[in-house]
């Protein structure tokens, strides 16, 4: 009997049909993503801040602390200094007597709805822009290209504070869509010149020229030959900017041009915090904690879907 018999033999053909199984690009990213600890472990805390957030109102209910009501007699020792935490408020109260705890909790919502929703609208922008800029090329392509450059060089800091001078919104409502707009708008130039490039490498490629010979249209190709291209790379720059925009927001707060009070949020408690931050520590410890690990949690997951969506990467640290 000849080797090949005997492997033959030995080794059946359902055993041997079921060891090459075909995966779809999908179940081949989610395996490489399974594998990055660093991702996994950024998506568990991602979890408990969105739920953190969502149960705000059950916990100012518990502590029977509403975000913006004062305690002087609970929440200011005899001197007139904020208490630290115990068990009235877990951690903490600021200078006014408001416990830390929940005005946290209701500091989260705006800085994951300012991140995801300024996100959003700043790479559904940018693959807009980019994509016509891109495929159209001409005086079309000159034009958004200034534009995005110019974008860029704008002091983003200054034209906010010019915009919050001007208008002068006092509501929270209004303060808060203002705010995901200016966002928005300093932050989709650098994802329009990403898509830019991508789509003028596209273009070039065999199935492009293939549609153009049918006669589709470039509205057409740029719709169905182009864009479905483009998820992968759109969706690592919206999980990369989403930290960006939650730091963007806490920027503004923080220099009193983000949110209007009384709604709290993580950058306005480290400013009302940064006067007396050496007498009543958690003021500023509590929100830059939660603001460092909701960012750095954001960036590990968009590394992490980088590396799961490209698979010539060989990422090593934190996988198995």
């Amino acid at each position: 009997m000849s080797y090949s018999d005997l492997e033959a033999e030995t080794i059946p053909a359902d055993a041997e049909a079921k060891s090459v199984q075909g995966r779809s690009p999908f179940q081949l990213a989610w395996a490489r993503f399974k594998g990055d600890r660093l991702a996994v472990v950024s998506i568990v805390v991602i979890v408990l801040v969105v739920l953190f957030a969502l149960s705000a109102p059950l916990w100012a209910s518990w502590t029977g602390h509403p975000y913006d009501a004062t305690f002087p007699k609970t929440g200011l020792d005899p001197d007139g200094q904020p208490v630290g935490p115990g068990k009235d408020f877990w951690l903490g109260a600021d200078q006014l007597g408001r416990d830390v705890l929940v005005r946290s909790a209701y500091g989260a919502r705006i800085s994951l709805i300012v991140g995801i929703s300024a996100s959003l609208l700043a790479t559904l922008l940018g693959v807009i822009v980019g994509t016509l800029a891109g495929y159209v090329g001409g005086v079309v392509d000159t034009l958004l290209a200034r534009l995005m450059d110019i974008t860029l060089a704008l002091p983003y800091l200054l034209v906010a504070i010019m915009l919050a001078t001007t208008f002068q919104i006092s509501s929270v409502s209004a303060s808060l869509t203002m705010t995901i707009i200016v966002i928005a708008f300093f932050s989709f130039a650098a994802t329009g010149r990403i898509i830019r490039g991508q789509v003028l490498s596209l273009k070039e490629k065999e199935f492009i020229e293939a549609a153009r010979s049918l006669g589709a249209g470039r509205l057409r190709i740029m719709v169905v030959d182009v864009l479905p291209n483009l998820v992968a790379q759109v969706t690592v720059l919206m999980s990369l900017l989403i930290p960006t925009s939650i730091v963007f927001e806490a920027t503004l707060s923080f220099l009193g041009v983000g949110v209007r009070l009384p709604m709290p949020s993580w950058g306005s408690m480290l400013g009302e915090g940064s006067d007396i931050f050496q007498t009543a520590w958690w003021l500023l410890a509590v929100p830059a904690v939660l603001l460092l690990l909701t960012t750095l949690s954001f960036n590990l997951l968009g590394d992490g879907v980088r590396d799961a969506l490209d698979p010539r990467s060989d990422r090593v640290i934190g996988k198995k």
